[in-house]
């Protein structure tokens, strides 16, 4: 056996940066909004100005808005309810708020009601490119938008792995490019299937134009505060080593670890070791109906 390597001050140095880079405590906060209820209003959260707030519109997808919704290849239409949700009222709290950025996000789990499952269906890598690019900048400029995120969450294929990554990473990088987005995000989770598959792939090549993981800790069964922290470390420090990745929770508290339950417990434990980059929310719908108390405990707690 050779003689055992000595770590040079130099290598500490890089190793110290390195940690640095991957594991740091953020102020965000983000919110997925308007998949469920037409009534819920940008302004209806109070926002902590030393907090920086991402609602993310739920959802523009690439299909057509009639009864029978069928893929578009790349044509993106919305699908958020707008009522309260529209360019006006996203200027206004744009310009009331500084700390406030708003997004949209791509996918989701269903089209039209649950049985209609959005799938990620493009006749080609070019093509959907091409459509998507123009489609979203229009979009993204009629609703004077800052970013997007990705949430597709079915796929007909386990071959379009290739696909997926090429669709999804040309997107962002032409969007960023030309400065149509400022930042852009993933929502994936583990499912020993596609999704995991596509989006680790995804993170492999892309990950130097994605910003954030908005991982869907909410799509575990019930966690306890370890669990939870343990599930948090291994997709940090493994499948998405080297991102900024937001702690989860859905509004009800069925799934993943509740808000009520040890969420925040486990958030202050992540920020006494510099890893929590954040906290997203499922979502400002269900939300309203408990006054938002718990978007207000993340903000105490992203705040001090």
């Amino acid at each position: 056996m050779g003689a055992p390597h000595r770590v040079t001050l130099l290598e500490l140095i890089l190793l110290l940066f390195v940690h640095e880079c991957t594991a740091a405590n953020s102020n965000l906060l983000r919110e997925y909004i308007g998949a469920e209820s037409d009534s819920v209003k940008l302004s209806d959260m109070p926002i902590n100005p030393k907090v920086e707030v991402h609602f993310i519109l739920a959802f523009a997808i690439d299909y057509t808005p009639d009864h029978h919704p069928s893929p578009t290849n790349g044509k993106f239409n919305v699908f958020w309810e707008t009522n309260h949700l529209g360019p006006s009222e996203i200027a206004k709290i744009k310009a009331k708020h500084s700390n406030v950025k708003v997004a949209v996000s791509l996918g989701g789990d269903s089209v039209g009601n649950e049985r209609n499952k959005v799938y990620f269906a493009p006749k080609s890598i070019n093509s959907w490119v091409k459509n998507a690019v123009s489609s979203l900048t229009s979009m993204i400029h009629q609703y004077n938008l800052d970013g997007i995120d990705i949430d597709y969450e079915h796929f007909r294929s386990e071959e379009h792995e290739k696909t997926f990554v090429e669709c999804i990473g040309q997107l962002i990088t032409i969007l960023k490019k030309s400065r149509t987005i400022k930042f852009a995000s993933i929502a994936p989770y583990e499912d020993d299937g596609p999704v995991e598959r596509n989006y680790l792939a995804l993170w492999k090549k892309y990950g130097h134009v994605i910003d954030y993981v908005n991982f869907q800790f909410y799509a575990y069964d019930k966690l306890t505060v370890s669990q939870f922290i343990n599930h948090f470390n291994h997709q940090q420090g493994s499948s998405y080593a080297g991102s900024q990745l937001l702690a989860s929770f859905i509004s009800k508290g069925n799934l993943g670890l509740p808000p009520n339950d040890g969420f925040f417990e486990a958030c202050k434990e992540l920020k006494r070791h510099g890893k929590l980059g954040g906290i997203s929310v499922w979502c400002a719908d269900e939300s309203k109906a408990f006054g938002f108390r718990y978007e207000k405990a993340s903000q105490a707690l992203l705040a001090t």
